[in-house]
This record gives structure tokens, C-alpha cells and sequence, in this order.
């Protein structure tokens, strides 16, 4: 499908844990929001009132900027009518736009609010993305394990009008989102239903069929984070339009640190090629610059988007250690001395590997002494295990740069044009923006000659630039008059703000939202006629929804208790056995190594628990291979949820 047929704006989607993070991300350059509501969010630990998003969504439409919801967890009967009514709450609320996974609110009496298929849908095939373009999602986020080949074929399936979502930073999920049952398997905690405990960043020993040990409590289902600040170009090409950045657990430093970054890529890109422009209005001044290694990661990959690579795992920590300064040269009874090129200053956050655990300790006072720091730490030197001369020593909190983003640290204007004029009785003042939208301010005024013509047009000049705390910019300016006249400072400040009140509420009325997407009829064949509990199909409404699709068998999803079994908890592309450079194909043609390595069974160990790898070798992926706690299938299903339903502000 040629290029041009696409969507030429680019969206930078940013995370909030809360609406105040939401507007530092439109600040700092998003150009749309994701965030969680009062319930059924896949990070049930940040949540927000429908008031607050009703707030921020009023601050995001000023520029065009979107709000989208998510409202992605499977939902058990008892949760369906709170989550219809919670989807109006968000329309009534203004958002644009609900994440989704669960199929079952389809079948719902919804708003006719634009939805977009969330990541836990599970996305990785052409199939799968045209069966829910055409079931209805107008916007669809594609599984992080995409290479940019696949990703252009997901693209090439799905109608012109659909738009290709893609992380491109933060945390990465080891498993394919929404195929990973371990969390709920051990601890009743449900990673579909927003509560992952995280086993995967654990630390395992590998045991070979043998029970010899091939890796001794590493973090091996642990990866490193996602950043794909080298792929934008390639990923515009592919047919990614949205660029999402992972992170509703987030606080505002990282978020304002990742957005402004992207913003600075995608703005040079946006320069380079005319024929894209920004998903929505204004420029952003970035007044720091951007370092993604400055705010937590666990060091960075692209993970499959350039192919696989043995690379990609946070094996020793799963913990942000930050950038190395320098060596440990001297130690004190009370402080201990490094050479670093990097300064460093009270109050940083340092931290060394003792033993595979990562030690942290904090600069209580910092002195420099030509290149050699001198730190005394907050912790006693005696307590800290294995500290000693030749320790490479991190950073994982920058003091000073967090002052820095902890202030004032963007500015978003939207660019105007302005013409002053004179009229039959008075001024006229015309703004029009970076969207053609105008709006125009009269003002009755018994005009004179001015008195210093050679100053009077610098004077008015001076006045209507002052665009302060507004939300605009004055790019350009004319004059239409045909002799200079005197014109009162207080006339034309009055005229400027007539004027930007009329655009301000000119922008507002201009602002559509995205209606909801039509289904096809007859309704679209699944790919698939039956389903397993990879499906996650937790409600009669899902049910109903896949069954009108063509679907004739379906299992529950691991939720409701019905998989007593050894199944599959966790599917990943991440392989380990590639990792340790223990893949079978890796071996293939290697003299004297050839056929000795097969791709047989292997055991993570973590105290009582374990867990039996497998290697399908044929679809390069490895499943990890588990049951239910006896507890967890005793546990009952979940009562009528509570939810608490916050008025519009």
C-alpha cells in the first residue's frame, strides 16, 4: 500500500500515574496522554478520579492533544455493568479514546467512543490485527516483539485508516502481553486484571534434564528496557504512526526526561520530512536537555526490532544502577575517594555489585579535589559488604538533574500570526494559529495621528507581542493601516487579550473527537474457531462477542480456575538457552559442537518454586511451564466491584 495513503500524523503517546503527570507530558511535547481511571486498568495502582481526567482532558484539548483511557483488563460478569457505566463517565469526562482488551465490552451498550485495542490483546499476527481493525478499533498497539519487517506486514493487512501503535520506550514484559499467567498461578494476583507481581524480574537458578546447574541465581526471565530512539525512521516507514512510551508507574521526572527526548527525535524528523506533522498544536521548548540514561532503566535494547539478539537480558539486577563515575581509589574511616570526570554533588544516589546484589548508599557530603571526589556517605563505611579500594561505583540519582526537572523545566506555545488594522471607527486585532483557526477582536476607538509617527507602529508592536502566560506565540505580526495612529497601551493590550480569549474558545469548538469506528458486517471472521485460556475469555459478553465471530469452542481464561494443570504460565520470544548461547541453531555447523545441543527441557529454580522450560524451536519462542497453587484455585471469583464514580468538575 503506498506510503501517502497513511496517516501523516505522528503521535507521541506518553504515560501518567496521575492527571498533574499528564499535563507535564503534554508540556514537554505529547501529543496525546494515556491514563488510568478509577477501575479496570492494567496497573491497578494507578488509578484516577473521573474528575482529574476531566481537568486534564480540558488542559490536553487546548492543543489538540488527546486523553485515551485505559480500561484494559478481562472483566468477570459481576464487573461488567461498573465498567459500561465507567466508559460513559470517560465520554461524558471528554477522553477521546478507551484501551481495550477485553472483547466483552464490545458487545455492551458503550458511548460511541473511539477505542483502541490494547497491547494485551495479544497482536502479533497480520490475521489478528485486520479481524479487530475491521471488528471495530480504530487504533491498534502491536506486541513489543515486532521486528520492523513484521510490523510493516501487520500494517500492509489492516485498512488505511487504522493507525499502528508501538512502544518505543520503558519497561519491557518478558512474556507476550496478555500471555502471561504466572503472577495469578502463584500469588492469586492477575497480570490481565492489572496486578502483576512480577516474577519475572526474580532471580532463578537454571538447572539442566541432569540438575546440573547451568546459571546460578541470575535474573534470566528478566529483560532489559525498551528504547528505540535508533528505529524511529525505520518504524515511520513500517507504518507506526503512534510512538508510545511505557510508564503509568512512572513519576514526573521520568516522564517529562523520555517525552522531551522523543519530542527532540521526532521533531527532527517531522523537519526532515514535510509530508508528516505532529498529531497535534504548539512547539515545546525543552529548557534541560534530555538523557534517558539519567532516569531509571535497566540498561537499554531494541529488543527484536532489528532481529534477535543474545543481548537483551538484565540478568545481574533488575534494578536501575545508572551510569558508572569511576573507581573507588582510597577509603577513610568516614569517606572514601574516586576519580570521576563527571561532577557530583551532595545528596547523589551511588550504589556498587557485591556478590550479584546491587549495594546502594548516598552522598550525604561531596567534595572535589581536581578530578578526585571525596565522599562521605550517609552510611557508615564498616556496614557496607565487600566496599573497598578498586569498586566501580554508579549513579542512579543525579541530584542536580533532578533539581533541574523538579523546576519550571518546558514551555508549550502555539504559533500565530496577527494582523492589527484600522476599521471605519476604531482597531481590529485578527489572530490565526498553526491550524488556520482565526478569531478576531473589534475595538471602537476616535482615532488621531500619532504624534511620533517614526515610533507609533514599534509601539503597537511592542504591545501585542506580549502574549505572556497564554498559550501562544506571536510568529508574525502586520500592520494595516494607512498612517501611523496613536494607539493607547491599554487600547491594544485589550485588543490582545480579546483576541486570544476568542481563539482560546475558537480552538475549543474547532475540537473534534474521534467517533467511534464502525464494525464490518457481517461481522468479521476470527481467525481462529477455537479458543483457549490464552484467549482470556472471562465473561458471557466475551464470549457472546467471539462467538457471533465465527469462534465454536472457548475455554475460560486461566482467571476462572478451570486449568488445575501444567500449562503454559508465560510465552516469550525471549529465549535462554540463546541467551547463554545454548541454542540449537546457534550450534548448527559448528565443528565438534554440532548435534550435541539439543533443545531439551531446562528448570528455573526459585526456593520452593519451579518451573519447566521448553523451547518450540520451530516458532523460535520458549514457554514456561507451571501450575496453579492449590489456594489460588480455592480462591473465589470476584464480587460486584464497588467503583466509585467522581462528578465532572
Amino acid at each position: 500500500m503506498p506510503e501517502h495513503k497513511y496517516s501523516q500524523a505522528i503521535e507521541l503517546l506518553a504515560p501518567a500515574k496521575t492527571a498533574a503527570i499528564g499535563r507535564d507530558a503534554i508540556l514537554h511535547g505529547a501529543d496525546a496522554v494515556y491514563i488510568g481511571g478509577p477501575a479496570f486498568g492494567a496497573r491497578d495502582k494507578a488509578g484516577n478520579s473521573i474528575g482529574d481526567i476531566a481537568e486534564l482532558v480540558a488542559y490536553a484539548h487546548r492543543f489538540h492533544a488527546r486523553i485515551y483511557v485505559t480500561l484494559n483488563t478481562i472483566l468477570h460478569d459481576n464487573e461488567l455493568e461498573a465498567a459500561r457505566k465507567l466508559a460513559y463517565d470517560c465520554y461524558n469526562a471528554g477522553v477521546d479514546a478507551l484501551i481495550v482488551q477485553d472483547m466483552g465490552l464490545l458487545e455492551l451498550d458503550l458511548p460511541p467512543i473511539d477505542l483502541h485495542a490494547s497491547t494485551q490483546c495479544d497482536i502479533r499476527t497480520p490475521e489478528k490485527a485486520r479481524f479487530l481493525a475491521d471488528a471495530g478499533f480504530s487504533q491498534i498497539v502491536l506486541a513489543r516483539e515486532l521486528t520492523i519487517q513484521e510490523i510493516a506486514k501487520v500494517r500492509a493487512a489492516v485498512p488505511a485508516d487504522t493507525v499502528i501503535e508501538h512502544f518505543v520506550h520503558g519497561a519491557l514484559c518478558v512474556a507476550y502481553s496478555g500471555q502471561c499467567n504466572i503472577s495469578h498461578a502463584h500469588t492469586g494476583r492477575s497480570a490481565n486484571r492489572g496486578d502483576c507481581s512480577q516474577a519475572c524480574r526474580l532471580p532463578y537458578t537454571l538447572q539442566d534434564a541432569k540438575g546440573q546447574i547451568v546459571a546460578f541465581e541470575k535474573h534470566l526471565l528478566s529483560v532489559k528496557d525498551n528504547n528505540q530512539s535508533d528505529n524511529l525512521h525505520a518504524l515511520i516507514d513500517a507504518g507506526v504512526r503512534s510512538f508510545k512510551i511505557e510508564g503509568r508507574y512512572k513519576e514526573a521526572a521520568y516522564v517529562k526526561n523520555i517525552t522531551g527526548h522523543y519530542r527532540l527525535l521526532l521533531d527532527q524528523i517531522l523537519n526532515e520530512r514535510p509530508e508528516l506533522h505532529a498529531a497535534s498544536s504548539g512547539k515545546t521548548k525543552l529548557l534541560f536537555t534530555p538523557d534517558p540514561d539519567k532516569t531509571f532503566h535497566r540498561g537499554a535494547t531494541d529488543y527484536f526490532a532489528q532481529g534477535r539478539k543474545a543481548d537483551i537480558g538484565a540478568f545481574d539486577t533488575p534494578t536501575f544502577v545508572g551510569l558508572e563515575l569511576g573507581t573507588v581509589t582510597q577509603v577513610g574511616d568516614k569517606w572514601f575517594e574516586m576519580e570521576s570526570n563527571e561532577p557530583l554533588a551532595n545528596s547523589d544516589g551511588l550504589n556498587y555489585l557485591h556478590k550479584r546484589e546491587v549495594i546502594g548508599l548516598q552522598a550525604n557530603v561531596v567534595e572535589s579535589r581536581n578530578k578526585v571526589w571525596r565522599i562521605y556517605p550517609n552510611e557508615p563505611l564498616h556496614t557496607l559488604p565487600g566496599f573497598r579500594s578498586g569498586l566501580a561505583i554508579n549513579r542512579n540519582r543525579d541530584h542536580a538533574w533532578e533539581q533541574v526537572l523538579a523546576r519550571k523545566s518546558a514551555e508549550r506555545r502555539i504559533g500565530v500570526s496577527a494582523i492589527f488594522a484600522e476599521t471605519i471607527d476604531g482597531f481590529s486585532l485578527t489572530l490565526q494559529d498553526e491550524d488556520g483557526i482565526t478569531a478576531p477582536a473589534i475595538v471602537a476607538f476616535d482615532k488621531q495621528p500619532a504624534n511620533d509617527p517614526e515610533t507609533a507602529e514599534d509601539s503597537v508592536r511592542e504591545q501585542l507581542t506580549r502574549f505572556g502566560s497564554s498559550d501562544f506565540v506571536l510568529d508574525m505580526l502586520t500592520i494595516d493601516w494607512t498612517l501611523p495612529w496613536f494607539v493607547p497601551s491599554s487600547l491594544a493590550n485589550k485588543l490582545r487579550r480579546d483576541a486570544v480569549e476568542k481563539l482560546e474558545q475558537a480552538r475549543i469548538e474547532s475540537f473534534t473527537r474521534i467517533p467511534r469506528k464502525t464494525a464490518a458486517e457481517p461481522p468479521a471472521t476470527y481467525p481462529e474457531e477455537s479458543l483457549t485460556f490464552l484467549a482470556n475469555v472471562y465473561n458471557s459478553a466475551a464470549r457472546t462477542f467471539y462467538a457471533r465471530h465465527g469462534v465454536k469452542l472457548m475455554a475460560a481464561a486461566y482467571e476462572a480456575h478451570q486449568e488445575a494443570g501444567e500449562v503454559p504460565l508465560m510465552i516469550t520470544r525471549h529465549c535462554i538457552r540463546y541467551s547463554l548461547s545454548l541454542c540449537p541453531k546457534q550450534a548448527k555447523g559448528v565443528i565438534g559442537v554440532q548435534g550435541q545441543v539439543r533443545a531439551e527441557p531446562m528448570t528455573l529454580v526459585n526456593g520452593s518454586e519451579k518451573l519447566r522450560l521448553e523451547f518450540d524451536c520451530r516458532a523460535c519462542e520458549m514457554h514456561v511451564i507451571g501450575k496453579m497453587k492449590k489456594q489460588i484455585l480455592k480462591m473465589p471469583p470476584p464480587a460486584s466491584v464497588p467503583v466509585t464514580f467522581h462528578p465532572h468538575r
